[in-house]
């Protein structure tokens, strides 16, 4: 077997036959019964019916007595698959289309101690001064990301984060106050999201959203930048922000693997 058909001799045939039987669902053949499966796969239909039994019993196929269909559980399958993605792999497309609608460039930060480490980024045009890529490393309570990520963070955390962080002004704009940072990071947790006026370079600012795991933790934020000269903090707010939001949303559903199984299984 294997040297006909170039498998090893771990090769676990029963596995293979199992899948195919899974495949043989598609949009077309919803429903099938026993020797339509049989027909589809090749197998005998005394291998066709324990496979389908098997698969009934663990939950991923039902039957009336006759018909067969896939259950919702065997999103499962393919929910391990979009789990085991680092974030930049789920984000990138999501991103890639955010920055050709609004046409401003888009990051993706996670927080390392005191500073947000870029993990993603899609650019249009560069409008920093300072070169950023994947990697690079920012103070965390200067920047949208970085205020997305601190507002999330505990209250104990929080409260010694800003007993010991220095708080330097990077332009005459950034805040170095920590309580009034603290009450910055407050309106972002209640608004959930940040807006940052030239507190990191004059002549930029940013806007900043929260992207979620699967249980509803903040785990990554996700910004785009834009030049001030494109309109005032309020204009910006209201055309960038519902597209992010959007953008991060779809994120949010890749990271749990697509729509909810009750949704699927209407």
């Amino acid at each position: 077997m294997g040297e006909s058909t170039g498998r090893t001799l771990d090769f676990v045939q029963s596995l293979e036959r199992g899948l195919a039987v899974i495949r043989a669902f598609d949009a077309e053949h919803s429903q099938l019964t026993l020797s339509e499966v049989a027909r589809i796969t090749g197998l005998t239909r005394a291998a066709a019916r324990r496979f389908l039994i098997t698969l009934v019993e663990l939950g991923y196929v039902r039957t009336d007595g006759r018909l067969f269909a896939l259950r919702p559980r065997i999103l499962e399958l393919g929910y391990a698959y979009l789990s085991s993605l680092t974030l930049p792999e789920v984000a990138l497309p999501h991103m890639e289309a955010l920055v050709a609608q609004v046409n401003e460039s888009c990051s993706v930060s996670v927080l390392d101690g005191d500073e947000v480490v870029y993990v993603a980024r899609v650019s249009t045009h560069r409008i920093m001064t300072v070169a950023i890529s994947v990697g690079t490393r920012l103070p965390a309570y200067a920047t949208s990301m970085g205020r997305v990520l601190l507002a999330a963070q505990p209250k104990e955390w929080l409260d010694d984060y800003l007993a010991r962080a220095e708080l330097k002004p990077i332009t005459p704009r950034t805040i170095v106050d920590p309580e009034k940072l603290r009450a910055a990071l407050k309106r972002i947790h209640s608004r959930g999201f940040a807006l940052v006026d030239q507190e990191l370079e004059e002549g930029l600012r940013s806007l900043a959203v929260p992207v979620h795991d699967t249980d509803g933790a903040v785990v990554a934020a996700m910004n785009v930048s834009a030049r001030a000269s494109r309109g005032s903090s309020e204009a910006i707010r209201k055309e960038l922000l519902p597209p992010l939001r959007e953008a991060a949303r779809h994120i949010e559903e890749d990271i749990r693997g697509g729509p909810s199984p009750q949704t699927l299984a209407r």
